[in-house]
Parts: structure tokens; C-alpha cells; sequence
């Protein structure tokens, strides 16, 4: 061998090729072929069990960065748990029931209006499971793990009949009934829709004021010549009025003014301001009445002068806007109707399912679309010379979240699920549950607080039928005997059972009613809502699968689930098995564009995970997720990919040198113990330790971007900047077997084998190929334990001495920078260092038991008492002052330093001392051989 070549001692190449888009891939039919979540799962066989449930995306399109950020999250916890004592199966599922995949098969061309109810929901069958195909595709690119051959899914037969039972239980309680009260009514999906399913847009509405006559003052008002002024801000609803609602406790005022003969009524907070925008200039004051007092007061409806409305007491009458008497109509708004219900009104809704007014509003309404009814009533009002003010009034509205269309409130007879019933023993559920963050208890208290009963029938067929049919009297028939006879028919057949058959062939045998005294029955024909069908996964997964358990230890989903499958698993868990469905409740925020905006198509700002994973690869993706704050918004941009490769390289090229230099290092063999290492050696692997402990407890609190800035900082920090960068001095230059090489190599393999595993649950990709140039037991990574945290007798000492140390060294790069900046030096190794110090910091260095030179990276060290300085020597402290000069002597060819020894070995004249007794004791047959430059 000749001698340059003993120079790459511990450099051999070692090839971890990138190009993770096409490796990935590759590595991913490797986890597929040997079955590891098979495999994880059989060896984690009698572990203590954690269940993340996942809730079920829409079935429905490419995944978004949403989905990757969701389901990355929940790999990592699991991938996690699974390494760390736990058997954590992960059973992926899917929503796939509902209005959008109707829409989608509208687009495209099928009118489900011109074939049969199965025909189409044939149809949509399919389509739904062609987007399971395509999605969990997606999923696993993303290297996300699970039981992806058995997924649930919400169209699948057993899912159904578990659905089906979970209504039934909630029948049995009696808390399923029917009514006729507003809900709300999307007219462009011709359904009814949940609170969850709408989103909130800011709208301009047509805000009217008017004069009702007072035909029945009560004794209160004078029954002539005296006006109620009515505010509202839906003027197409008036032909529903059926009262006018009031504060108890305003001030209400009688007014005239300037020469109008006519009185008003209004509340006296408003009147200046309302005054002012019907240009009222004289305004007298003619009495003062109480709120209260004019209950029952009757006014004459503006467009049908026969029918009468009723001044009612209500509690959310407002006087921030309007007049303080605001227009009633039960039929279309749930204060409306609640009041409405109090008085006895009537309950009348005239629009139909796409928002045309009916007959019953009147000749000048009938056929017209609702918007455009307001025009109709702002003119009428006005030709009647009620109309005293129109502006228009900026609001928040809610849309169909589908369609994107507004929606109404309307009266319509629907299915509802009693929330009010049982309201209080969800509350204190909620209680039972940790939340992450923790404001999310309080949103999801407050959530089902304020939520009215739950209307769970749509007017659609693409879903689960309501297991319900009538008697020929109309009784609806839902019996426990019934509905079980329903599920065992669904688990058996599908709910395509329910459209195939009969009435009386859905109901068992010799079923029979006094309700239907001739056996003739009919079907609902209204589904269930979508809500319903992911809600009852708690049944229909957690409580069927003999894997799984209920109820889950951890929910994962975005922040809009308190409305939503937090919301509606809760209401169900609690009405059937009378607890969460949840022990820990984790929620996430929404991907924005990289200036905060929703990401949309049609604005063209999205960013798909495929896109990302075909330049860049899926680790980087998951790698991206530990660098944003998921609890809130984040904002998802190209550059932030970018940003994240450059750490990913870090981490890259780090384990490249680990692996490098430990490739000649067997841990059988060559691993030095604990008590035999160097103080700095010690102090290493207590600060891996540290980072063990760290990282773990930031798992298991499901704090990524900590793991993130432990792991970064360990790799950057400890290792680049301080024990990598002297370790070549060692590495490289002693002997390949010398006990210092050996025991730098122990911390260096333990710190590879850490990091590799800790890695694990966020880049596995990288990690699977780390792991096979690894002398460890297991195949793959994926199949080892986490590391576990190792504490020795001296750690607390090791620390205390190395933490000064690490100051000292600090001070010291400050006094090496200002001898670069000063031409002094250029490189550190050119540097001689005299170290002016206090009795108790040589002390320290003395105790260090190391080469301080080596560590600090200098060819020459002088120690000096602190008193020897010289008055320019610069000062750090009272205990530190440090000098910088050249190093005298010439550099070695071999371990690069300056050097007053070079050629004292006459055989090696280009060698310091201690390199030509290392290469002499290596290789003693190049004692003769000429030095080749």
C-alpha cells in the first residue's frame, strides 16, 4: 500500500444514492412483497394496544395537501407506537355515500331521473370504489402504512347493518323522530343538509324596513294610525310572516314626525339612528311603552290583510341592528320557529325543493325563484307606502359547501336525531377526553351547547336508506324487531336490498300491525345523512373489528371536524353505549397557499403531494410536516419543500459520515464499554441519550416540530459543529484498530443506530436504506424498538464539566474568528492557541482527560496562568483570556497540521512524529518506501 493511501483510513465510500422518487418506489414494493405491517403486526402480538381511528376521507379525487398532511400524521404516530411497545394496527377508510359523487356522475354525463334507483346507484358504486383505488394509491406513495387489503368503507354491506343498528339503538331510546321544522335547505342539491355541511361566506343582503298596521293594540297601542316598523333582511319570506318579535325588556317608543298623521313604533335605543336613515327630521315622542307590554299586540300582514300577526317576547331580538322588531316567520328560521311554536303559530314554508315560491305565497310571488322575490317584496311594500328604508346589509351567510350555492332555512317534514335529549351526558362526556390542543375541549362544549337537534334524513339515493316503513295509516314502523331484521338483511345483501324489494318482503316474517289492518306498507325513501354513516364507525369499525378496540384511543382529523365527525361520532357513541368514542382528541389546521389563501383549483394556487413526490420525493414531504405548526393554518408553498431538502440533505450527509466511518466497525467485536471511553466519548453518547429522551417524549405528545429541532439540533450541533468536525483528527489518522478510533466509532455507530430508528417514523424511505449497510439483527428498521434511554453513574458530572467546556470552546471560535478576520490565520489547524486561565479552569481541562488541542482543532496549545496575559491579550470573563497566533513548524502531509516534529523520522520526512509511528506500526513495510507526493 502506498502511504498516501493510509490517508483514507475510515473514509470508505459508502453509496446512499438519491433519486428518491424512483427509489422510493422501489423500497415501497419491498415493504409490500415481505408484508412489514404484517409483520409488525404479528411481533407486536401481546403488547398493550393503541388504536388510532382514522376518519374517512371523501371518496372522491386526488388527494391535497390536507390529506398528505393528515394521514403523514397519523404514520408518523403509529409507526411510533408500533416501535415503541405498543401494538398499533392502523385500519385506513372511507367515506363514500353522499351528494358529490351523485354530482360528479351528473357531470359526466347520467340523469338518475331516466333509470331505475339501483341503476344508479350501481353507478355510483363504482365510481366511489374507483376512487378508493385511486386514493389509497396515493396514500401509500406517501410511505403512510395500514391494513390497506381491508379498509373500511362505508358502502360496504357490514358497515351498513352496523350503521343500520346504531339508528336502531337510538330509536329505542327515542331519540328518532319526525317533525316539520325549518332546516337547513340546500335548493341546489335539493336536499336537506347538517350544520356540518355548510361553510360561511360573507354576502350582501337586501335589509328592508317597514310599517305593519296595528289592528289590536291591546290597550297598549292606539288601534288607528299606528305602524309597527319591521326590519328584516329577507324580504322573500314575508309572505310566510306570522308575528313580529320584541325584546321584553326594551324601551320601546311611540313616535310621530314632521306632518305624517301616522304613529310608529320602534325601539327608543335605535330611533336616532333609525330616524336618521328614513330622513324623519321633527320626531316627537308620544309615549313610552315596555317590551313586555305589548304581547299579543295584532298587526295586519302587509300582503294579506286578513290574516293577522302576533307581537311576540323573544330573547333574540337584538338592538345592534334593525329596529327592535324584527318580521316572524316559523316556517323559515329556527328562532323563528321556536317562538312560533311558544304562540301557536303556524308553521308555513311556501318555496319547494329548488326555491321557487309555491301558490300559497300569492299571485305575485308564486314561480318565482326566492332572490328574486326579494325585488318583488321591496316593490310591493313601496307601492303600498310601507316601505320607510332599504339598504343593502353585509353579513355572514351559509353555502352549501358543495354546490358553493346559499342556502335557505326551510320547514320541511324530516328525520331528526335528539340531541336536546341527551345533551348533558354528552357535555360531561366531553370531559373524559384529553384534547391537543386543549382549546378544543371548550370548542366542541360550546358546539354541542348551542346545536339544535340533528337532522339526519336527505333527500337523496346515493346512502344508507332510513330503516323505516309506514303503515297504511302512516304510522312509522321502526321496532327494535324491525330494524334488526333490516341490518341482518343489509349485512347479508347491501342496502340495494332496500330498493329491490317490496315493503312487506323488508319486514320478517308474519310481521303484522294493527296500523295496517289489509298488510300493505310502504318505504322511506329518504337516506340517511353522510354524517350518520361516518359516525357510526365507531360501531361499525372500532366494536366489529376483533383488531381494533372501543372506544379509540386517539382521533386525528382538521379542525373543521368539531362540526363534524368529532361532532357526530360523539352524539352517536353517547346515544348508544352512553361514552367518547375517543379517549385523546387530536385536531389539525387547513393547508393554505403560501400568501394564507384557501387553496382552490379554480384559483390555480394548489400545490398536489404527487407533484412534490415527482420531483422531490415523498420523504421530504413527510420530512415537511415536522416543520409546520399542524395545530393551526399552514401555509404550503414550493419553497417550503425546498427550505426542507436542504435539511434533509443535512440528515443525508450526516449518516453518509456516520456510516462511512463506522463501515470497518463491527459492535460485536469492536465496541468499546461505557467505562473505557474518553470524557468526551461520554459526553456524547449522554447527549444522545438526551435527544432519546427528548425525541420520545415529544412522540408521545405528538409535538413533530420538537422532534424536528431535537433531532436537527443533534445532528447539526453536537455532531457536525463539535464531535464530527474533530473527529478526523482520529478517524483518519490513528490506526484503524487503536482503542481512541474504536471508541469514537462506538458513539458514532450508537448515534447511527439512534437516529436511524428515531427517524423511522418520518422518513422510513431513507431510513430502510440507512439500515441495510447497519450490522443490526433485524432485516428492516421497521421491525426494530425505538432506542431506549440509557442513565449512567457519572452523567451529572460528564455534563457539568462538558457544558463549561462547550463555553470555553465558544469563546474561543470567537477569538479564532477575529485572528481569521485579522490575516493571523486561515485555517483553525493553523492556529497556535495559548490559553490564559484561572486555577479552577485548568483544574477542568485537567479533568477533561483529552487532547484539548484536538478538540479545539489547533496544532499547537499552550495552558498559562490568567495573570501572565498581556494587557492586549483578549479577555472572556475573569477566568479566560485568549491568544491566537501562528503555529510554528511545517504542516504534515498526512494529518495536516503545523507541526515542530515533521521529519524527525528520518524514514517518513514529510511526517509529524505521531504519524510516522502510526504508519510505521501499520504498515512497517513502507519504512523504505519513498514518501509518493
Amino acid at each position: 500500500m502506498r502511504i498516501k493511501d493510509t490517508l483514507n483510513l475510515g473514509k470508505t465510500k459508502f453509496k446512499m444514492r438519491g433519486n428518491l422518487p424512483v427509489k422510493e418506489l422501489e423500497r415501497e414494493q419491498v415493504w409490500e412483497t415481505n408484508q412489514l405491517y404484517q409483520q409488525r403486526q404479528r411481533l407486536n402480538e401481546g403488547k398493550p394496544t393503541f388504536v388510532l381511528h382514522d376518519g374517512p376521507p371523501y371518496a372522491n379525487g386526488d388527494i391535497h395537501m390536507g390529506h398528505a398532511m393528515n394521514k403523514i400524521t397519523k404514520d408518523f404516530i403509529v409507526r411510533y407506537k408500533s416501535m415503541n411497545g405498543f401494538r398499533a394496527p392502523f385500519v385506513p377508510g372511507w367515506d363514500t355515500h353522499g351528494l358529490p359523487i351523485e354530482q360528479q356522475l351528473k357531470k359526466e354525463g347520467y340523469d338518475r331521473k331516466k333509470m331505475s334507483t339501483n341503476e344508479f346507484r350501481k353507478l355510483c358504486h363504482d365510481y366511489a370504489l374507483k376512487q378508493v383505488d385511486r386514493q389509497r394509491t396515493e396514500f401509500k406513495r406517501l410511505g403512510v402504512q395500514g391494513d390497506w387489503d381491508n379498509p373500511y368503507l362505508t358502502l360496504l354491506p357490514e358497515y351498513e347493518a352496523a350503521e343500520v343498528r346504531v339508528f336502531g339503538k337510538m330509536a329505542e331510546q327515542g331519540l328518532i323522530y319526525k317533525g316539520l321544522k325549518p332546516v337547513i335547505w340546500s335548493w341546489s342539491s335539493e336536499s336537506a343538509l347538517a350544520e356540518a355541511e355548510v361553510e360561511y361566506h360573507d354576502i350582501e343582503s337586501p335589509s328592508a324596513f317597514y310599517a305593519e298596521k296595528v289592528v289590536d293594540g291591546k290597550g297598549v297601542l292606539d288601534n288607528d294610525n299606528t305602524y309597527m316598523v319591521v326590519w328584516t333582511t329577507t324580504p322573500w319570506t314575508i309572505p310566510a310572516s306570522e308575528g313580529i318579535t320584541i325584546a321584553p325588556d326594551f324601551d320601546y317608543v311611540v313616535v310621530k314626525h314632521d306632518d305624517d298623521p301616522k304613529q310608529y313604533v320602534l325601539a327608543a335605543e335605535l330611533l336616532d339612528a333609525d330616524a336618521e336613515l328614513f330622513g324623519w327630521h321633527d320626531v316627537q315622542i308620544v309615549k313610552h311603552v315596555q317590551g313586555k307590554d305589548l304581547d299579543r299586540v295584532l298587526a295586519e300582514h302587509p300582503f294579506t290583510p286578513d290574516r293577522k300577526l302576533v307581537t311576540m317576547l323573544g330573547d333574540f331580538v337584538t338592538a345592534d341592528a334593525g329596529t327592535g322588531l324584527v318580521h316572524t316567520a316559523p316556517g323559515y328560521g329556527e328562532d323563528d320557529y321556536n317562538i312560533g311554536k311558544q304562540y301557536d303559530l303556524p308553521i308555513f314554508a311556501p318555496v319547494d325543493n329548488k326555491g321557487y315560491l309555491t301558490e300559497e305565497s300569492g299571485p305575485d310571488f308564486a314561480g318565482v325563484f326566492y332572490e328574486d322575490a326579494n325585488q318583488i317584496a321591496l316593490d310591493k311594500l313601496k307601492d303600498q307606502g310601507q316601505l320607510l328604508y332599504y339598504m343593502p346589509y353585509e353579513h355572514s351567510y351559509p353555502f352549501d359547501w358543495r354546490t358553493k350555492k346559499p342556502v335557505i332555512y326551510r320547514a320541511t317534514p324530516q328525520w331528526f336525531a335528539s340531541v336536546t335529549k341527551i345533551r348533558q351526558q354528552i357535555l360531561d362526556s366531553i370531559d373524559t377526553v384529553n384534547f391537543n390542543p386543549e382549546w378544543g375541549q371548550q370548542r366542541l362544549y360550546n358546539m354541542i351547547r348551542d346545536r339544535g337537534d340533528w337532522v339526519i334524513s336527505r333527500q337523496r339515493v346515493w346512502g344508507v336508506p332510513l330503516p323505516i316503513l309506514y303503515a297504511e295509516d302512516g304510522t312509522a314502523i321502526m321496532t327494535p324487531e324491525t330494524i334488526g331484521h333490516v341490518a341482518d338483511l343489509f349485512a347479508k345483501y347491501g342496502s340495494d336490498v332496500w330498493f329491490e324489494r317490496d315493503a312487506k318482503d323488508l319486514l320478517p316474517d308474519g310481521f303484522t300491525s294493527e296500523h295496517s289492518p289489509n298488510g300493505e306498507f310502504t318505504k322511506e325513501t329518504d337516506i340517511m345523512d353522510v354524517w350518520f354513516d361516518s359516525g357510526s364507525s365507531h360501531q361499525g369499525v372500532l366494536a366489529e373489528r376483533s383488531d381494533l378496540t372501543y372506544p379509540a384511543d386517539l382521533y386525528l382529523e382538521g379542525s373543521d371536524q368539531y362540526r363534524g365527525w368529532f361532532n357526530s361520532s360523539l352524539i352517536t357513541s353517547v346515544a348508544t353505549a352512553g361514552i367518547s368514542p375517543y379517549k385523546n382528541l387530536l385536531s389539525q389546521g387547513f393547508t393554505l397557499d403560501g400568501k394564507g389563501h384557501k387553496m382552490s383549483k379554480s384559483q390555480g394556487n394548489t400545490i398536489a403531494p404527487a407533484d412534490v413526490i415527482k420531483q422531490m420525493g415523498a420523504d421530504i414531504v413527510r420530512l415537511w410536516v415536522t416543520t409546520v405548526d399542524t395545530s393551526a393554518d399552514v401555509r404550503v408553498s414550493m419553497g417550503n419543500f425546498k427550505t426542507v431538502g436542504d435539511s434533509y440533505k443535512k440528515i443525508r450527509n450526516t449518516v453518509r459520515y456516520l456510516l462511512a466511518n463506522t463501515s470497518d466497525f463491527d459492535p460485536e467485536t469492536n465496541a468499546v464499554d461505557y467505562a473505557d471511553l474518553t470524557s468526551v466519548d461520554q459526553f456524547m453518547l449522554i447527549k444522545l441519550n438526551e435527544l432519546v429522551q427528548n425525541v420520545k417524549d415529544a412522540y408521545d405528545h405528538y409535538d413533530f416540530m420538537a422532534i424536528n429541532k431535537h433531532l436537527m439540533h443533534f445532528i447539526t450541533v453536537d455532531l457536525s459543529a463539535f464531535y464530527l468536525d474533530f473527529a478526523k483528527d482520529i478517524l483518519y489518522i490513528d490506526a484503524e484498530d487503536s482503542p481512541r478510533r474504536r471508541a469514537m466509532q462506538t458513539v458514532l455507530y450508537q448515534s447511527l443506530v439512534a437516529l436511524t430508528k428515531l427517524l423511522t417514523p418520518i422518513i422510513p424511505h431513507t431510513t430502510e436504506e440507512i439500515w441495510q449497510f447497519c450490522h443490526e439483527p433485524e432485516e428492516f428498521v421497521q421491525l426494530a424498538e425505538m432506542p431506549t434511554v440509557h442513565h449512567f453513574d457519572n452523567e451529572v458530572a460528564i455534563q457539568t464539566e462538558w457544558d463549561q467546556f462547550m463555553q470555553l470552546r465558544k469563546d474561543v471560535l470567537k477569538a479564532m474568528e477575529a485572528a481569521r478576520n485579522d490575516k493571523i490565520i486561515g485555517k483553525p489547524s493553523e492556529a497556535k492557541l495559548i490559553l490564559y486561565v484561572t486555577p479552577k479552569v485548568k483544574e477542568l481541562l485537567a479533568q477533561l482527560n483529552v487532547d484539548v488541542a484536538q478538540i479545539l482543532m489547533v496544532s499547537q496549545l499552550e495552558i498559562k496562568p490568567i495573570e501572565a496575559a498581556e494587557d492586549d491579550v483578549s479577555t472572556f470573563g475573569d477566568d479566560l483570556a485568549i491568544e491566537v497566533e501562528h503555529a510554528d513548524g511545517k504542516v504534515c502531509e498526512r494529518c495536516r497540521l503545523i507541526k515542530t516534529d515533521v521529519g524527525s523520522d528520518p524514514d517518513y520526512p514529510e511526517f509529524c512524529a505521531r504519524c510516522a509511528k502510526i504508519v510505521r506500526a501499520e504498515f512497517p513495510e513502507t519504512a523504505t518506501t519513498e514518501f509518493d507526493a
